[in-house]
Protein backbone atom coordinates (compact mmCIF):
# COMPACT_ATOMS: atom_id res chain seq x y z
CA UNK A 1 0.00 0.00 0.00
CA UNK A 2 1.74 3.50 -0.58
CA UNK A 3 1.80 5.76 2.06
CA UNK A 4 -0.03 9.63 1.89
CA UNK A 5 2.96 12.39 2.79
CA UNK A 6 1.41 14.10 5.56
CA UNK A 7 2.54 17.40 6.92
CA UNK A 8 1.78 18.62 10.15
CA UNK A 9 1.99 21.79 10.51
CA UNK A 10 2.43 23.16 14.43
CA UNK A 11 3.56 19.57 15.45
CA UNK A 12 5.40 21.19 18.33
CA UNK A 13 2.61 22.69 19.72
CA UNK A 14 -0.35 21.50 22.09
CA UNK A 15 -2.56 19.50 19.31
CA UNK A 16 0.21 19.13 16.75
CA UNK A 17 2.24 17.21 19.22
CA UNK A 18 -0.50 14.92 19.69
CA UNK A 19 -1.51 14.52 15.92
CA UNK A 20 2.16 13.63 15.38
CA UNK A 21 2.06 10.95 18.41
CA UNK A 22 -0.92 9.47 16.55
CA UNK A 23 -0.30 9.83 12.77
CA UNK A 24 3.57 8.73 13.40
CA UNK A 25 2.14 4.99 14.74
CA UNK A 26 0.56 4.29 11.92
CA UNK A 27 2.45 2.66 8.54
CA UNK A 28 0.06 4.12 5.93
CA UNK A 29 1.41 7.94 6.32
CA UNK A 30 4.78 9.39 5.46
CA UNK A 31 4.90 11.85 8.15
CA UNK A 32 6.32 15.29 7.77
CA UNK A 33 6.52 17.82 10.75
CA UNK A 34 6.99 21.54 10.87
CA UNK A 35 9.06 23.22 13.32
CA UNK A 36 9.34 27.18 13.79
CA UNK A 37 10.93 28.30 17.37
CA UNK A 38 10.89 24.87 19.73
CA UNK A 39 13.23 22.45 18.70
CA UNK A 40 11.41 19.33 16.97
CA UNK A 41 10.53 16.29 18.98
CA UNK A 42 12.81 12.66 18.75
CA UNK A 43 10.01 10.85 17.32
CA UNK A 44 10.67 7.41 15.11
CA UNK A 45 9.21 7.61 11.75
CA UNK A 46 9.23 11.22 11.55
CA UNK A 47 11.21 13.53 8.95
CA UNK A 48 11.36 17.14 10.65
CA UNK A 49 11.25 20.54 8.71
CA UNK A 50 12.01 23.84 10.10
CA UNK A 51 10.21 26.68 8.21
CA UNK A 52 8.37 30.12 8.69
CA UNK A 53 4.95 30.27 7.43
CA UNK A 54 4.96 33.86 7.32
CA UNK A 55 7.54 33.35 4.20
CA UNK A 56 5.69 32.46 0.48
CA UNK A 57 8.90 31.00 -0.71
CA UNK A 58 9.22 28.95 2.28
CA UNK A 59 5.74 27.47 2.32
CA UNK A 60 5.85 26.34 -1.24
CA UNK A 61 8.79 24.23 -0.95
CA UNK A 62 7.45 22.44 2.34
CA UNK A 63 4.33 21.68 0.49
CA UNK A 64 5.50 20.66 -2.92
CA UNK A 65 4.78 16.84 -2.89
CA UNK A 66 2.48 16.35 0.09
CA UNK A 67 -0.71 14.64 -0.17
CA UNK A 68 -2.58 15.90 3.06
CA UNK A 69 -1.47 19.00 5.02
CA UNK A 70 -2.86 19.12 8.57
CA UNK A 71 -2.84 22.68 9.87
CA UNK A 72 -2.24 23.31 13.66
CA UNK A 73 -0.02 26.39 13.76
CA UNK A 74 -0.91 29.37 15.05
CA UNK A 75 -0.26 32.15 17.44
CA UNK A 76 -2.32 31.52 20.43
CA UNK A 77 -2.29 32.32 24.41
CA UNK A 78 -5.04 32.46 27.04
CA UNK A 79 -7.51 34.88 28.09
CA UNK A 80 -5.07 37.93 29.42
CA UNK A 81 -3.71 38.30 25.86
CA UNK A 82 -7.04 38.00 24.27
CA UNK A 83 -8.20 40.92 26.43
CA UNK A 84 -4.78 43.18 27.17
CA UNK A 85 -3.19 42.36 23.45
CA UNK A 86 -5.76 41.52 21.06
CA UNK A 87 -3.92 42.05 18.18
CA UNK A 88 -0.99 39.27 18.47
CA UNK A 89 -4.09 36.96 17.42
CA UNK A 90 -4.50 38.79 13.99
CA UNK A 91 -1.80 39.56 11.26
CA UNK A 92 0.43 36.53 11.68
CA UNK A 93 -2.45 34.05 11.62
CA UNK A 94 -4.29 35.64 8.55
CA UNK A 95 -0.77 35.48 6.58
CA UNK A 96 0.79 32.07 7.03
CA UNK A 97 -2.83 30.66 6.66
CA UNK A 98 -3.58 32.95 3.38
CA UNK A 99 0.29 31.46 1.85
CA UNK A 100 -0.68 27.75 3.11
CA UNK A 101 -4.12 27.89 1.62
CA UNK A 102 -2.49 29.27 -1.73
CA UNK A 103 0.51 26.82 -1.63
CA UNK A 104 -1.72 23.78 -1.16
CA UNK A 105 -3.55 24.77 -4.14
CA UNK A 106 -0.83 25.07 -6.27
CA UNK A 107 0.32 22.02 -5.25
CA UNK A 108 -2.62 20.28 -5.62
CA UNK A 109 -3.04 18.67 -2.16
CA UNK A 110 -6.02 16.45 -1.82
CA UNK A 111 -6.96 16.96 1.42
CA UNK A 112 -6.52 20.19 3.89
CA UNK A 113 -7.36 20.08 7.56
CA UNK A 114 -7.76 23.48 9.41
CA UNK A 115 -8.68 24.01 13.13
CA UNK A 116 -10.93 26.74 13.45
CA UNK A 117 -12.69 27.15 17.30
CA UNK A 118 -16.07 28.30 18.63
CA UNK A 119 -14.75 31.94 18.97
CA UNK A 120 -17.38 33.44 16.91
CA UNK A 121 -20.83 31.64 18.32
CA UNK A 122 -22.42 33.80 20.66
CA UNK A 123 -23.19 32.81 24.98
CA UNK A 124 -26.15 30.44 24.91
CA UNK A 125 -26.91 27.97 27.39
CA UNK A 126 -28.12 25.24 24.85
CA UNK A 127 -25.96 23.57 21.93
CA UNK A 128 -25.07 25.56 19.67
CA UNK A 129 -24.82 23.78 15.63
CA UNK A 130 -22.20 25.12 13.02
CA UNK A 131 -24.83 27.06 11.02
CA UNK A 132 -26.34 28.88 14.28
CA UNK A 133 -23.65 31.83 13.74
CA UNK A 134 -23.57 33.92 10.55
CA UNK A 135 -22.05 37.08 9.43
CA UNK A 136 -25.02 38.98 11.15
CA UNK A 137 -24.35 37.51 14.96
CA UNK A 138 -22.54 39.86 16.65
CA UNK A 139 -19.28 38.49 18.20
CA UNK A 140 -18.48 38.96 21.85
CA UNK A 141 -16.12 42.36 21.35
CA UNK A 142 -12.76 40.83 23.95
CA UNK A 143 -13.45 38.02 20.84
CA UNK A 144 -13.79 40.33 18.03
CA UNK A 145 -10.23 40.07 16.68
CA UNK A 146 -9.49 36.50 16.85
CA UNK A 147 -12.88 35.43 15.96
CA UNK A 148 -13.21 37.62 12.59
CA UNK A 149 -9.56 36.02 11.63
CA UNK A 150 -10.96 32.49 11.92
CA UNK A 151 -13.73 33.09 9.94
CA UNK A 152 -11.43 34.77 7.02
CA UNK A 153 -9.68 31.92 6.95
CA UNK A 154 -12.60 29.28 7.29
CA UNK A 155 -14.23 31.61 4.07
CA UNK A 156 -10.47 31.09 2.37
CA UNK A 157 -11.13 27.32 2.55
CA UNK A 158 -14.11 26.95 1.33
CA UNK A 159 -12.90 29.46 -1.66
CA UNK A 160 -9.96 26.82 -2.17
CA UNK A 161 -12.32 24.33 -2.16
CA UNK A 162 -14.08 25.94 -5.27
CA UNK A 163 -11.45 26.42 -7.03
CA UNK A 164 -9.58 23.20 -7.20
CA UNK A 165 -9.24 19.76 -6.29
CA UNK A 166 -8.08 19.98 -2.45
CA UNK A 167 -10.80 18.93 -0.43
CA UNK A 168 -10.64 21.11 3.08
CA UNK A 169 -12.12 19.96 6.33
CA UNK A 170 -12.64 23.09 8.90
CA UNK A 171 -12.82 22.09 12.42
CA UNK A 172 -14.54 24.48 14.69
CA UNK A 173 -13.37 22.67 17.90
CA UNK A 174 -14.06 23.59 21.54
CA UNK A 175 -11.90 24.15 24.26
CA UNK A 176 -9.22 21.50 24.16
CA UNK A 177 -7.21 19.99 27.41
CA UNK A 178 -4.83 17.01 27.60
CA UNK A 179 -1.28 16.05 27.35
CA UNK A 180 1.09 18.67 25.99
CA UNK A 181 -1.30 21.41 27.02
CA UNK A 182 0.51 25.09 27.54
CA UNK A 183 0.83 24.74 31.70
CA UNK A 184 2.48 27.80 32.20
CA UNK A 185 0.86 30.81 33.94
CA UNK A 186 1.19 33.30 31.65
CA UNK A 187 0.34 31.61 27.98
CA UNK A 188 -1.76 28.69 29.08
CA UNK A 189 -5.85 28.65 29.06
CA UNK A 190 -7.82 28.14 31.83
CA UNK A 191 -7.74 24.33 32.15
CA UNK A 192 -3.46 24.42 31.87
CA UNK A 193 -3.73 26.84 34.58
CA UNK A 194 -5.81 25.42 36.67
CA UNK A 195 -3.65 22.30 36.41
CA UNK A 196 -0.49 24.04 37.05
CA UNK A 197 -2.16 26.45 40.01
CA UNK A 198 -3.35 22.84 41.71
CA UNK A 199 -0.45 20.41 41.31
CA UNK A 200 2.05 23.59 42.25
CA UNK A 201 0.40 25.28 45.28
CA UNK A 202 2.62 25.76 48.26
CA UNK A 203 -0.42 26.67 50.24
CA UNK A 204 -3.84 25.62 51.19
CA UNK A 205 -5.55 27.40 48.40
CA UNK A 206 -5.33 28.24 44.93
CA UNK A 207 -6.37 31.70 43.07
CA UNK A 208 -8.61 31.86 40.28
CA UNK A 209 -9.34 34.44 37.79
CA UNK A 210 -13.31 36.28 38.45
CA UNK A 211 -16.43 34.19 39.55
CA UNK A 212 -15.67 31.42 37.98
CA UNK A 213 -18.89 31.40 36.70
CA UNK A 214 -18.08 31.47 32.79
CA UNK A 215 -18.12 27.60 31.19
CA UNK A 216 -16.99 26.22 28.68
CA UNK A 217 -17.41 22.81 26.32
CA UNK A 218 -14.62 20.58 26.98
CA UNK A 219 -12.85 18.04 24.57
CA UNK A 220 -9.97 15.57 25.41
CA UNK A 221 -7.15 16.54 22.75
CA UNK A 222 -7.26 12.65 21.73
CA UNK A 223 -10.70 12.64 20.67
CA UNK A 224 -10.03 15.58 18.43
CA UNK A 225 -6.79 13.36 17.07
CA UNK A 226 -9.62 10.94 16.68
CA UNK A 227 -11.97 13.30 14.91
CA UNK A 228 -8.95 14.36 12.48
CA UNK A 229 -8.79 10.19 11.61
CA UNK A 230 -12.49 10.52 11.16
CA UNK A 231 -12.47 13.51 8.52
CA UNK A 232 -9.62 12.20 6.47
CA UNK A 233 -11.03 9.05 5.85
CA UNK A 234 -14.84 9.44 5.74
CA UNK A 235 -15.29 13.17 4.09
CA UNK A 236 -16.21 13.14 0.61
CA UNK A 237 -17.21 16.31 -0.29
CA UNK A 238 -14.55 19.26 -1.47
CA UNK A 239 -15.58 21.65 1.64
CA UNK A 240 -17.12 20.98 5.33
CA UNK A 241 -17.54 23.10 8.40
CA UNK A 242 -17.82 20.50 11.46
CA UNK A 243 -18.03 21.28 15.42
CA UNK A 244 -16.11 19.24 17.05
CA UNK A 245 -16.63 19.25 21.14
CA UNK A 246 -18.17 17.41 24.32
CA UNK A 247 -21.69 18.99 24.15
CA UNK A 248 -21.80 20.03 27.85
CA UNK A 249 -21.13 23.64 29.19
CA UNK A 250 -18.83 23.23 32.00
CA UNK A 251 -18.31 25.98 34.61
CA UNK A 252 -14.93 26.79 35.44
CA UNK A 253 -16.50 26.27 39.27
CA UNK A 254 -17.00 22.56 38.56
CA UNK A 255 -13.78 22.54 36.38
CA UNK A 256 -11.95 23.53 39.56
CA UNK A 257 -13.50 21.22 41.80
CA UNK A 258 -13.30 18.29 39.56
CA UNK A 259 -9.34 19.17 39.23
CA UNK A 260 -8.40 19.57 42.66
CA UNK A 261 -10.48 16.22 43.81
CA UNK A 262 -8.36 14.44 41.23
CA UNK A 263 -4.97 15.58 42.26
CA UNK A 264 -5.90 14.33 45.98
CA UNK A 265 -5.07 17.36 47.60
CA UNK A 266 -7.03 19.46 50.40
CA UNK A 267 -7.10 22.59 48.55
CA UNK A 268 -9.80 25.89 48.65
CA UNK A 269 -10.37 28.54 45.90
CA UNK A 270 -9.96 31.91 45.77
CA UNK A 271 -11.71 34.30 43.47
CA UNK A 272 -9.49 36.90 42.26
CA UNK A 273 -12.42 39.33 40.57
CA UNK A 274 -9.51 41.96 39.91
CA UNK A 275 -8.29 39.24 36.92
CA UNK A 276 -9.69 39.64 33.43
CA UNK A 277 -12.02 36.62 32.56
CA UNK A 278 -14.65 36.58 29.59
CA UNK A 279 -18.18 35.47 31.07
CA UNK A 280 -19.30 33.48 28.44
CA UNK A 281 -21.03 29.93 28.78
CA UNK A 282 -20.94 27.86 25.87
CA UNK A 283 -21.61 24.15 24.28
CA UNK A 284 -21.29 22.47 20.52
CA UNK A 285 -24.11 20.50 19.05
CA UNK A 286 -21.88 17.95 16.83
CA UNK A 287 -24.55 16.41 15.69
CA UNK A 288 -23.46 16.60 11.88
CA UNK A 289 -19.85 15.12 12.60
CA UNK A 290 -21.64 12.35 14.09
CA UNK A 291 -23.84 12.00 11.32
CA UNK A 292 -21.78 12.32 8.49
CA UNK A 293 -18.26 11.09 9.96
CA UNK A 294 -19.37 8.72 12.38
CA UNK A 295 -17.37 10.44 14.86
CA UNK A 296 -18.39 11.75 19.19
CA UNK A 297 -16.41 12.25 22.15
CA UNK A 298 -15.19 9.08 23.86
CA UNK A 299 -13.16 10.93 26.51
CA UNK A 300 -15.59 12.02 29.72
CA UNK A 301 -14.12 14.75 32.03
CA UNK A 302 -13.09 12.83 34.64
CA UNK A 303 -11.26 10.24 32.69
CA UNK A 304 -9.75 13.17 30.85
CA UNK A 305 -8.64 14.78 33.57
CA UNK A 306 -7.31 11.94 35.45
CA UNK A 307 -5.15 11.70 32.17
CA UNK A 308 -4.36 14.86 32.03
CA UNK A 309 -3.20 14.99 35.70
CA UNK A 310 -1.11 11.59 35.45
CA UNK A 311 0.79 13.15 32.39
CA UNK A 312 1.61 16.02 34.56
CA UNK A 313 2.89 14.32 37.10
CA UNK A 314 5.32 11.91 34.90
CA UNK A 315 6.49 15.23 32.51
CA UNK A 316 6.48 18.40 34.41
CA UNK A 317 6.92 17.82 37.86
CA UNK A 318 6.69 15.33 41.31
CA UNK A 319 3.37 15.18 43.00
CA UNK A 320 3.47 17.35 46.31
CA UNK A 321 2.34 15.15 49.29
Amino acid sequence: MARRKLLICGATGFIGRNLLARFAARDDFEVHALQFTRPAVEMPGVTWHRADLRQADEVEKLVAGCEVIIQAAATTSGSKDIVTRPYIHTTDNAVMNSLLLRAAFDAKVKHFVFFSCSVMYPSRETPLREDDWNAATPLEPRYFASGWTKVYIEKMCEFYARLGTTRHTVIRHSNIYGPHDKFDLERSHVFGATVTKVMSATGDAIRVWGTGEEARDLLFVADLVDFVECALERQTTPFELFNAGCGRAVSVNEMVAKIIAASGRALKVEHDLDQPSIKTSLSLDCGKAKRELGWEPRTDLANGIAATIAWWRKEIGPPRA
